[in-house]
């Protein structure tokens, strides 16, 4: 397994560990956007775990199955890291954070999409 993929597993475990953290946060301190952010984290773990199952299978194209993993890492860093921001400290991460989060969390998606229309080739 290439390292790109073992970071991808890494960041997947985080992904999941954070959303447990912010879920238990979200319960006793604060609610609403972190909630939110926590429900994302808890989505995309498993599925940036999928993701590389899915290259080490070779079911999907893996260079656009690791930018579309990246991709979605990113989007969660912005988007989860601006809601919880938010929530526990009163202010936003960065401008725009949330919004670019979600815009590459959608471009994420859209290429893993790709990428297993594309399969090895491409």
């Amino acid at each position: 397994m290439s390292l790109p993929d073992r970071v991808l597993i890494a960041l997947a475990a985080l992904a999941g560990l954070a959303g447990v953290a912010l879920s238990a946060a979200a319960a006793h301190v604060t609610g609403g956007s972190l909630s939110t952010a926590a429900q994302f984290l808890l989505f995309h773990a498993p599925a940036l775990l999928a993701l590389v199952a899915l290259i080490a299978s070779g079911a999907v194209n893996a260079k656009l199955a690791r930018l579309a993993g990246y991709l979605l890492v990113i989007g969660l860093v912005l988007f989860s890291g601006d809601l919880a921001r938010r929530a526990l400290a009163g202010e936003a991460l960065a401008p725009m954070a949330a919004p670019t989060g979600g815009i590459l969390l959608i471009l994420g998606w859209a290429l893993t999409g790709v990428s297993g229309l594309l399969g090895r080739r491409g």
